[in-house]
C-alpha cells in the first residue's frame, strides 16, 4: 500500500527549538563582538607609536570635524598597495555614510537586532548552521559598532585597503574620486560583509525543497 506521511526529523526544527543552533549563533556574536573591540583597542593603542585615547565630549564638541582629535602619524603598511592601517573617527556607518546621524544608527542597529534575532529562531532550521554563523556575523559586527556610538559617540576605524591606488586610465567615480578605495573601516564592518555575502551565496545554494515534508512508501 502507498501511502505519504509528513514527518519532522532535526534538520526540519525551527533553530529556536535547537540548543546546538543556539549555541553556534550566540558563539558567534559573542566571538564577533571580541574581536572586533580588541582590533580596535589594539590599533589605537599602537598604530600610531603611542596610545589614542578617544574622549565622547571631545567628539561631540567637533563633530563632523572627527580629524582633528586624531595626531599626525604615519600609516602602518601591512601589504603595500593592499592593506594598511591608520586610524579614522567615523561619525557615519560603513564607508561614512550618515555622518552625525548618530542616533539613527543606534536606533537602526537596535532594530537590526531584534530583526536578526526573529530571523534566527523562526526562519531559519536547525541545521542551517551557514545560517546561523551569517547572522551572528550581522549582529555582533552591528553591536561592535553600537558600542563604539554608545560608548565614544562615533566609529573608530583603521583598516584601509587598497591605500592610495588609483582608477587606471585617469578615471573618476562621484563616489571615489580618483583613489579606487578611499574608505577606512574596522573588523565589524567586514564580519558584517561576510555575514551578508554568507547569506547571498546560501540563498543561491538552497535546495528548494529543502524544508519540504518528506514523502515515504509503506
Amino acid at each position: 500500500m502507498l501511502s505519504t506521511t509528513t514527518s519532522l526529523d532535526a534538520s526540519q526544527l525551527l533553530a529556536f527549538r535547537s540548543a546546538r543552533a543556539w549555541t553556534i549563533f550566540l558563539v558567534t556574536i559573542v566571538l564577533s563582538i571580541v574581536i572586533d573591540l580588541a582590533t580596535k583597542y589594539w590599533a589605537f593603542d599602537s598604530i600610531a607609536g603611542f596610545p589614542v585615547r578617544v574622549e565622547r565630549e571631545a567628539v561631540i564638541a567637533v563633530t563632523p570635524r572627527l580629524g582633528q582629535l586624531i595626531p599626525s602619524h604615519t600609516p602602518r603598511t601591512i601589504l603595500p598597495s593592499l592593506l594598511d592601517f591608520t586610524l579614522v573617527l567615523n561619525p557615519g556607518a560603513v564607508f561614512g555614510i550618515g555622518a552625525g546621524k548618530r542616533w539613527f544608527f543606534v536606533t537602526f542597529t537596535g532594530i537590526a537586532v531584534v530583526v536578526g534575532m526573529l530571523a534566527f529562531a523562526h526562519w531559519t532550521r536547525a541545521r542551517d548552521w551557514t545560517m546561523h554563523v551569517a547572522i551572528g556575523l550581522i549582529l555582533g559586527g552591528g553591536l561592535g559598532n553600537l558600542y563604539d556610538r554608545l560608548t565614544y559617540a562615533c566609529v573608530r576605524d583603521f583598516i584601509h585597503p587598497l591605500p592610495g591606488v588609483e582608477w587606471p586610465f585617469g578615471i573618476s567615480t562621484p563616489w571615489s574620486g580618483r583613489e579606487m578605495w578611499p574608505y577606512v573601516s574596522n573588523v565589524a564592518d567586514a564580519l558584517l560583509l561576510i555575514g551578508v555575502g554568507l547569506i547571498v551565496w546560501r540563498s543561491f545554494t538552497l535546495s528548494p525543497g529543502a524544508n519540504a515534508a518528506t514523502t515515504t512508501i509503506k
